[in-house]
């Protein structure tokens, strides 16, 4: 019998495939328009194909999590562990920002415990290598992924709205909505939670 016009096609896709069409779906529509039904559709397969690669949507979104913090990561260099600590926060932040809504689906799979583990990982083994103890230096870790997390959600929930035309007429503003200013301000920020380890150092030296 005659395939009908727009039916799903029995083509077979690789785990590979499917994580990066979800990706393009993510990037294009955006986390709440992610669906099965949508990516089978892009996939021109039946919904129930996906299931062999993915046992349900919450591994499909770790699997685009690990990928979001994987994304271009820089090789540490040789320095030291202030300016490593930094660089990490910062490749994260590029990582997340290269996706839409790329905090929210790195921020909800760590919550859960499926993935997006690496950044924390890095954090950790940045600052125990300034001679912190294992507790310090994942207490400290876990505080600068929060605001990392924190701060991208941020700025992307402010990108979309502004590209929506959402916001309303006399809304608060942003303090930092100028070009450049989010970048600053983020820069700022992790400067603040590094010195505040450099302090907390100095004071049991």
């Amino acid at each position: 019998m005659q395939e009908s016009e727009g039916s799903p096609r029995n083509v077979r896709h690789s785990r590979d495939d499917v994580a990066e069409a979800a990706l393009r779906i993510l990037d294009e529509y955006g986390l709440p328009d992610l669906t099965m039904r949508r990516l089978a559709a892009a996939l021109e397969v039946q919904p129930s194909a996906l299931y062999w690669h993915f046992p349900n949507k919450q591994t499909l979104l770790a699997e685009i999590a690990d990928r979001i913090v994987e994304r271009d990561h820089p090789r540490s260099g040789d320095v030291d562990w202030v300016e490593r600590t930094r660089s990490e926060a910062a490749a994260l932040r590029d990582a997340l920002l290269a996706y839409r809504d790329g905090a929210e689906v790195v921020s909800s799979t760590f919550a859960l415990g499926l993935g997006a583990a690496a950044p924390l990982d890095r954090f950790t083994v940045a600052i125990e290598a300034g001679g912190f103890d294992a507790e310090t230096s994942a207490r400290a870790a876990t505080a600068l992924l929060h605001f990392v997390l924190g701060h991208v959600s941020h700025e992307q929930q402010r990108l979309q709205y502004d590209s929506l035309g959402v916001l309303a007429e006399g809304a608060h503003p942003d303090a930092l909505d100028e070009q450049g200013a989010q970048a600053d301000a983020f820069e700022f920020g992790v400067t603040l939670l590094v010195g505040g380890l450099q302090r907390l150092a100095a004071v049991e030296a």
